[in-house]
């Protein structure tokens, strides 16, 4: 297929402008920037890149994300037949997975795929993706903790430390802050928190990387944008 028609059909411009991102030098193809107009790939078996980010042309690929309800178990089939991710999945026929887990107390953004390589990087903590959290804890918060949290604490399976730490809110003896980590170690966030005294009483996770949460409602599915793909792509270097 014409490189021009591949990256038309991915969406990224329409067939003249096409053209004109191959003739600036802006497009490249395993790693090799092309400038040929009418080159011919197999979109099956090639990494197109345009301005460095990588181009998602394979249409079996699948990029969704979940905002996990509370109480809804990170599986996608519970034997106990408790709620489980599985149960929004119900009427795809993709074979899709989760990346990565939220346990059934957390809220908030879960990635699913059917793309094993891309879900392998972005679990796997040599690639330090970033992953943010909102917490409401018993308050008030003392002005150490971030500093001590950053620093690093020492838990039962090792020292853990966070990347950002913040304050977002107080209110009748509670606080919300704002977590931000790519640690993937068992209910690190809650086993943090706890340690420097302040037990989790609500857990949301609102960012993996660029992709971001926003006011998408609890439950509910969304496909990743073109733009988001790429950021997760670029995160773990594909």
């Amino acid at each position: 297929m014409r490189l021009q028609k591949v990256l038309s059909g991915a969406g990224v411009a329409s067939r003249r402008a096409a053209e004109d991102l191959i003739d600036q030098g802006r497009v490249s193809v395993d790693g090799e920037v092309v400038r040929e107009q009418g080159k011919r790939v197999d979109p099956d078996n090639v990494v197109i890149h345009v301005d460095g980010v990588r181009v998602i042309v394979r249409e079996d690929r699948v990029y969704l994300a979940l905002n996990k309800p509370r109480g809804v178990h990170s599986t996608m089939d519970d034997d106990r037949g408790r709620p489980c991710v599985g149960d929004y999945l119900r009427e795809r026929v993709d074979k899709l997975f989760h990346v990565g887990r939220l346990d059934a107390e957390t809220e908030g953004l879960l990635l699913l795929t059917n793309d094993g390589d891309l879900a392998h990087r972005l679990m796997h903590p040599s690639f330090e993706v970033a992953k943010t959290y909102l917490a409401e804890v018993p308050g008030p918060v003392a002005r150490d903790i971030g500093k001590r949290l950053r620093d690093g604490v020492t838990l039962e399976d090792g020292p853990a430390r966070v990347d950002s730490f913040r304050m977002v809110d107080n209110y009748a003896g509670k606080a919300l802050v704002e977590v931000v980590l790519h640690e993937g170690r068992k209910h690190i966030v809650r086993r943090l928190l706890e340690e420097v005294g302040h037990p989790v009483l609500k857990l949301v996770r609102t960012q993996i990387g660029d992709v971001r949460l926003g006011n998408q409602r609890p439950g509910s599915l969304r496909a990743l944008s073109r733009p988001e793909v790429g950021s997760l792509f670029a995160a773990v270097d594909l």
